[in-house]
C-alpha cells in the first residue's frame, strides 16, 4: 500500500487507515483481530481509535493485539481525547489535567508507552487554548506522544490552534468527508492546506450510505439496524444521498467494480487529503475495501461525481458580490 507523508511532517502513513470504532461494540475481539492482520499483510499502518469508543473497549481490544498478533513497530497507533466523559474535577474536556489523564489512560488500556498520533478530538470553547495546548506540549516533550492533531474543527479554529506558539506543531486534522459530506471544502480544506497539516477522512463511505446497500431497505447485518448505530447511519439517508448513491452504483457498474471502491477511491485522491479511514463491518468488507487500492478513477467519472455531488461556494469564500 502506498504511504504518504502527513502534512510536512516526518511520518508517513498508509493512505488507507483502518478505523475501530465498533470494536468492544458490535465488533468482537476475534473479528478485530481477523481485520487488524488483513490490514497490515495488505501494508496498512495507519490505525486510528479513540478513548469513547465502545467506553474504551476499542482500546483495549486494540492493544490486545499488538504485539503477539502484529508488531507494535508495524502500527502507527492514532488515537483522541477531550470527549471522554467522566465525573470529577479532571472527569473530561480539554482542560490541561482532563487531557494529560486521559493520555494516561489511553497508554494503560492500549498497553503502549506512547502514541504515535494523538488528536484533540473537538474543539472545547470552555478552555483557554494555550492550556489545551500546554498538554499537547507536554505529551510530546515527555515522550508518551510523537505528532499531535485535531479532529472535529473547524477551518476558524484550526487556524488559530495552528497560529499559536507552541514547542510542537500540529501535524493533522481528521474530519467526515465523503461524497455526501464535502462541507469541509469551504473552509477547514483550504486552512489546513494553507497551514501544512494533512487531512484524514472519517466516513468516507458516509457512514455506509454510498456502499449502495441502503438502496432499498435496511440489511438486517448492517449498522443501519443496530440499535447503537442506526442513528449514525440515517443522518446521510436524504434524498440528496441517494441521488449521489446512483452515480457511483452507476460509475461502479462501468469500471466492473463496487460502489465502495469508487467511493473510497474518489476521496482518497482529493486534495489535501493523506488517508481515508475506514471502519469495517467484518473482515470481508475490509478487504473491499483493500481492493480500492487498484482503483484510479477516471478523469470522466472523478467529474461526474464532482458535479452531482458538489457544495456551493458563495460569500464568503468566493468575496463579496460584484
Amino acid at each position: 500500500m502506498e504511504k504518504r507523508q502527513l502534512g510536512r511532517s516526518g511520518l508517513r502513513v498508509s493512505r488507507l487507515g483502518l478505523g475501530t470504532m465498533t470494536w468492544g461494540d458490535d465488533t468482537d475481539s476475534e473479528e478485530a483481530a481477523s481485520q487488524l492482520v488483513a490490514f497490515v499483510d495488505a501494508g496498512g499502518t495507519l490505525v486510528d481509535t479513540g478513548d469513547i469508543y465502545a467506553g474504551g473497549e476499542s482500546e483495549r481490544v486494540l492493544g490486545s493485539l499488538l504485539g503477539d498478533l502484529v508488531p507494535r513497530e508495524d502500527i502507527v497507533l492514532a488515537t483522541k481525547a477531550v470527549a471522554r466523559r467522566t465525573e470529577g474535577p479532571f472527569g473530561g474536556g480539554a482542560s490541561r489535567g482532563a487531557l494529560l489523564s486521559a493520555l494516561d489512560g489511553s497508554l494503560r488500556r492500549l498497553g503502549v508507552d506512547h502514541l504515535d498520533l494523538w488528536q484533540l478530538h473537538a474543539w472545547d470553547a470552555t478552555v483557554p487554548l494555550q492550556e489545551t495546548l500546554s498538554a499537547l506540549d507536554y505529551a510530546v516533550t515527555s515522550g508518551k506522544v510523537r505528532y499531535a492533531g485535531v479532529s472535529n474543527y473547524t477551518g476558524w479554529q484550526l487556524a488559530t490552534a495552528v497560529s499559536s506558539p507552541t514547542t510542537f506543531p500540529i501535524v493533522s486534522t481528521q474530519a467526515e468527508y465523503s461524497l455526501v459530506e464535502r462541507g469541509i471544502e469551504r473552509e477547514l480544506v483550504p486552512s489546513a492546506a494553507y497551514h501544512g497539516l494533512g487531512l484524514l477522512s472519517w466516513a468516507p463511505l458516509g457512514r455506509g450510505v454510498l456502499t449502495g446497500k441502503y438502496r432499498s431497505g435496511t440489511p438486517a447485518d448492517s449498522r443501519g439496524a443496530s440499535p447503537t448505530y442506526a442513528g449514525y447511519v440515517d443522518h446521510h439517508r436524504t434524498e440528496r444521498a441517494a441521488r449521489i448513491v446512483q452515480a457511483v452504483v452507476t460509475a461502479a457498474d462501468g469500471l466492473g467494480t463496487s460502489p465502495l471502491a469508487v467511493a473510497l477511491a474518489w476521496v482518497r485522491d482529493r486534495p489535501g487529503v493523506v488517508a481515508p479511514i475506514v471502519g469495517a463491518r467484518d473482515t470481508g468488507q475490509l478487504t473491499g475495501s483493500l481492493a480500492a487500492e487498484l482503483i484510479t478513477l477516471p478523469t470522466a467519472i472523478k467529474s461526474a461525481l464532482d458535479d452531482v455531488s458538489a457544495v456551493e461556494f458563495r460569500y464568503p469564500e468566493l468575496g463579496p458580490a460584484q
